[in-house]
């Protein structure tokens, strides 16, 4: 699933190609929304909310939210889409060029009034202009859950998904079945935001400085092989009583205690 840097990134791309600009074409194709209309309205901009992404077109907010396969593109007059049209999910289009989002897990339209009632529920945003380190810290401290449940939480900080969490917990050396609540939690919350900005802006995410293939990462994915900073090898499972809601998670048994 596309985590909060990814999100991030869509938006910026997205806010560059359209905000400001008149709306020429515009197509929701999913039933709940099929018959909102745009056209003729003004792009204010397009932002990201931890993983959610929000379009501000008149007085209208279009939600979307990419989970596994969801991806936006953007186009120029006339070039031809690089995904088949089904797959196709909404369509901004002005002068310039128009935005496609393909296999959306889910689209809204609300009022902008409204935004509140989709992403109100959200902790705080790592990659927000009004980021609370000390509220995320709060929350996280407030939850008895496992590191790993507790962090996954949006409602505890928004944009980390379970590849951060993983290398997170790696490089505090907190063991992912482990609660928070003894913890170094605002030193915690501050690695985890240096982490997302410093992906921020890459093509490719990074989190042991190396960015070739196979070494940019600590833990994640890297199961039975050697723990790059003791040896030992590492180890996979899951957390979570309910099958279609296992987290998955990878740690270093020696580094993480």
């Amino acid at each position: 699933m596309p985590e909060g840097d990814t999100v991030f990134r869509a938006a910026r791309r997205l806010d560059d190609a359209l905000a400001g600009r008149v709306v020429t074409r515009f197509e929701l194709r999913v039933p709940r929304a099929a018959t909102v209309d745009l056209t003729g309205d003004t792009v204010h901009g397009v932002v990201s909310r931890g993983k959610h992404l929000l379009m501000r077109i008149g007085t209208t907010t279009v939600h979307s939210h990419l989970k596994m396969e969801g991806e936006w593109q953007v186009y120029r007059p006339g070039e031809r889409w690089r995904q088949p049209a089904f797959r196709a999910r909404a369509i901004v289009g002005t002068a310039a060029g128009e935005a496609v989002g393909f296999d959306l897990a889910e689209v809204t339209a609300v009022p902008t009034t409204e935004e509140d009632a989709l992403v109100g529920y959200l902790g705080p945003d790592l990659l927000g202009p009004d980021w609370d380190p000390a509220e995320a810290a709060r929350r996280l401290a407030a939850d008895p859950r496992p590191a790993h449940v507790a962090l996954l939480d949006q409602r505890n900080l928004a944009g980390l998904g379970n590849e951060y969490v993983n290398e997170l917990l790696f490089v505090r050396g907190i063991l992912p079945s482990r609660p928070l609540e003894d913890g170094d939690i605002a030193g915690l919350v501050a690695t985890g935001a240096a982490m997302i900005r410093a992906n921020r802006d890459r093509s490719g995410r990074t989190f042991t400085g190396d960015s070739r293939p196979g070494r940019s990462t600590w833990v994640y994915r890297r199961e039975h092989r050697p723990c790059r900073r003791c040896g030992t090898p590492v180890l996979g499972g899951s957390l979570g009583a309910d099958p279609t809601k296992e987290r998955i998670v990878f740690w270093c048994p020696r580094c993480q205690t």
